[in-house]
């Protein structure tokens, strides 16, 4: 789309996309409290309580992070800013760093021509997303680490991933040297690639009727299996990513239109991660994504909001078909994140990094003789189940941990009841993470994100209603007590970070969007109408800073923010849900249950704004599909009044309809689906389809009826 116009910055577009993973960086410690003295470079990210920018504190690099000191600098001294963005678990990054920027000879060269900023995608996803589009639309590819060349207002015009040193030398030599004889030309550019970055993923109004079809999702799933890897689940290419969005939208589809040949392909999915190498067999917990198609060697680094939103899918999934593997997942994926992810105050940190002592993994792969010595006898049987054989191996005489068959028959044809197995893998586990607890571990990137802990604690909830167990709840209610008492602000709105006591950066719309619907997940599980209170005053205030009149869509940024050379709008779905596609759910819901029809037009008018784009990309839009679902299937509300209301709703629970929501009280309440449906004595249950009720019930079993 924006091709050069002069040669010599044209040739540079050789773009390294590498794989994103991650390094040995000890990116959980505090660099700005270490003796600063026995380094010979401290730059300004000192002052920063980001891991991944301390990680770069003490490079001869002279790095600023982002703002008007760094910008009014470039200014000033006429230079180009020079934009390198990553993330704490990037192995890449960590590579490119120790390549060139602890270089003090490449660190010179970028020093002397450019104002060098720092930026954590994960703290600033909106600078992200800019200079991400930028280098998309100039080479069609992108990753991490982002690097990007831009004029002092911020105006990108040259950019790519990671690049090797010597090519990197080559590059900063050549852009700077166009810098100094065609500045105009750049300056050119750059306000064209603005211009482009401006218009990219704007949508307009779509001002025709809203006609919702389920013809529109049958061809999308149509489309989409033509993709389907029907003997190892997931995509039929590598490397495979677990999106939750995409399996849960699979799953309540196939349940609605009873289509057994989808439902087979979530369940084979679901299956093949929780049995791979993607999977810690030992410690619970996934990686960020697997390398191959067998889901079987990852990149090894944990990301808080993958397992935050695979706890809900796998919870759904066992609430669909009861099967043990998905509730075990459930289990020790949870433990995980309380074990080694969660902070005293009941916060979730980011991630844990792939590498220890230099390489990559270590910390969670075996030698045979290693398994050998630690299990004694008990070894062959664990070899058979975990694939300690040419299944398993890895590379440098490594095993992965992996499994490729049903416990059950595993269990039959080894002589052993299921039981006996359970027990065997319990204490084989033990003795392992024994061993594994003296290892150096990864690094652990403790910043605690809104949006993620929100995905995070959809999950506890979404696990308690399954499972009906209180110590999910329990957890979920204190850190979503942590959001409330630290992130929400006196406006009503919400911070993005938080460090060691400090809350900051002012939030985004992933930060409302998911804190939103995890305050109406809260709701329906504990029956505290505050909850939804809370919900309301967020959406409220979203409305108010990030709502665009003109699209009917909301933008990333708040109105309150420092305006960047593009105020962008999220609508596609990838390992997270887009924001807009969130919201809009948000708006569904709540209009339902505050009958707020101003919420449900907005909503509404959002998903007739992509539905076009939905056919042609189901795996880009599932999260939009989901939402699609509650407009061509009947909706129910499922209101339950009366003393027994919570023990209702847990019953309620235990059957799988995902078009419903549930809402409830033990004595007389003030929702307008709730009013005049108190009976004193007893315990009732209304089946509503728009706000139309079916004859009460006291009995679930009756109200299951009325739902099909």
């Amino acid at each position: 789309m924006f091709s050069m116009n002069f040669n010599l910055l044209a040739s540079l577009f050789v773009v390294l996309s590498m794989s994103t993973c991650t390094s040995s960086s000890d990116s959980g410690t505090n660099t700005s409290e270490m003796d600063t003295t026995r380094y010979e470079h401290t730059n300004t990210l000192i002052n920063e309580t980001s891991p991944y920018l301390l990680q770069h504190a003490h490079n001869p690099v002279d790095w600023f992070p982002w703002g008007d000191e760094a910008l009014e600098k470039a200014k000033e001294e006429n230079k180009l800013l020079l934009i390198s963005i990553g993330y704490a678990a990037c192995h890449w990054c960590h590579v490119m760093e120790h390549e060139s920027f602890e270089d003090s000879v490449v660190a010179k060269r970028m020093n002397d021509n450019f104002i060098c900023i720092k930026i954590d995608r994960e703290e600033r996803p909106d600078i992200d997303q800019i200079y991400m589009n930028a280098v998309q639309l100039m080479s069609q590819r992108g990753g991490w680490p982002l690097n990007c060349f831009a004029t002092a207002d911020g105006k990108p015009f040259f950019g790519g991933t990671y690049f090797p040193k010597d090519q990197w030398m080559n590059i900063l030599d050549k852009v700077s040297g166009e810098w100094q004889t065609n500045p105009d030309k750049i300056k050119e550019y750059a306000s064209r690639l603005a211009e482009g970055i401006q218009q990219s993923e704007m949508l307009p109004l779509n001002s025709d009727p809203a006609l919702f079809e389920k013809s529109t999702l049958a061809n999308t799933v149509e489309k989409w299996a033509t993709n389907f890897d029907n003997k190892q689940g997931g995509p039929n290419r590598a490397p495979k990513f677990p999106i939750p969005n995409n399996y849960q939208f699979l799953m309540r589809y196939a349940h609605l239109v009873d289509d057994p040949k989808t439902m087979e392909h979530v369940l084979l999915t679901l299956d093949k991660m929780a049995q791979g190498g993607i999977y810690d067999q030992i410690g619970g917990g996934f990686a960020r994504y697997s390398t191959d198609i067998m889901w079987k060697a990852p990149h090894f680094e944990k990301m808080l909001y993958d397992n935050g939103q695979l706890v809900s899918l796998y919870a759904e999934a066992y609430q669909k078909t009861k099967k043990y593997l998905y509730k075990e997942t459930v289990y020790e994926t949870i433990e995980f994140v309380q074990r080694e992810l969660m902070s005293s105050e009941y916060a979730f940190y980011s991630s844990l990094d792939a590498d220890s002592e230099g390489e990559e993994g270590k910390f969670y792969v075996w030698k045979k003789e290693e398994l050998q010595t630690i299990l004694g006898n008990e070894f062959d049987l664990f070899a058979k189940y975990y694939n300690v054989n040419t299944k398993g191996l890895w590379e440098h005489g490594n095993y992965i941990l992996l499994r490729d068959e049903d416990e059950k028959k595993f269990a039959d044809k080894n002589d052993l009841t299921l039981e006996e197995l359970k027990a065997f893998t319990g204490q084989c586990k033990e003795k392992l993470m024994a061993v594994r607890d003296t290892r150096i571990r990864p690094g652990l990137d403790d910043k605690s994100l809104t949006s993620w802990n929100a995905l995070m604690l959809n999950g506890l909830i979404d696990a308690y209603h399954v499972f009906d167990d209180d110590k999910f709840l329990d957890l979920a209610l204190k850190n979503a007590n942590f959001i409330v008492s630290k992130q929400v602000r006196e406006d009503d709105g919400l911070n993005h970070n938080y460090k060691e006591g400090r809350s900051t950066i002012n939030g985004y719309l992933e930060d409302y969007c998911f804190t939103i619907e995890a305050f109406i997940n809260l709701y329906t599980a504990t029956l505290n109408e505050a909850w939804l209170q809370r919900a309301d005053k967020l959406m409220q205030y979203s409305i108010t800073h990030f709502y665009d009149d003109k699209s009917g869509m909301f933008f990333f940024t708040s109105d309150l923010d420092k305006a960047l050379i593009a105020r962008k709008t999220e609508v596609g779905d990838n390992v997270i849900p887009g924001s807009n596609s969130s919201i809009a759910k948000g708006l569904f819901l709540l209009g339902h249950y505050l009958d707020n029809q101003d919420y449900l037009t907005k909503s509404e008018t959002m998903l007739n704004n992509v539905q076009s784009q939905i056919p042609n990309y189901g795996s880009g839009y599932s999260n939009w599909a989901q939402l699609y679902l509650n407009r061509v299937f009947p909706f129910y509300e499922v209101a339950i009044s009366g003393k027994s209301a919570s023990d209702k709703v847990v019953e309620m629970n235990q059957y799988y309809n995902p078009n419903k929501m549930i809402l409830g009280a033990a004595q007389e309440s003030k929702l307008p689906l709730m009013e005049g449906k108190f009976v004193k004595g007893a315990t009732m249950i209304y089946v509503c389809e728009n706000k139309a009720c079916q004859l009460p019930t006291t009995e679930i079993s009756e109200a299951i009826k009325q739902l099909k």
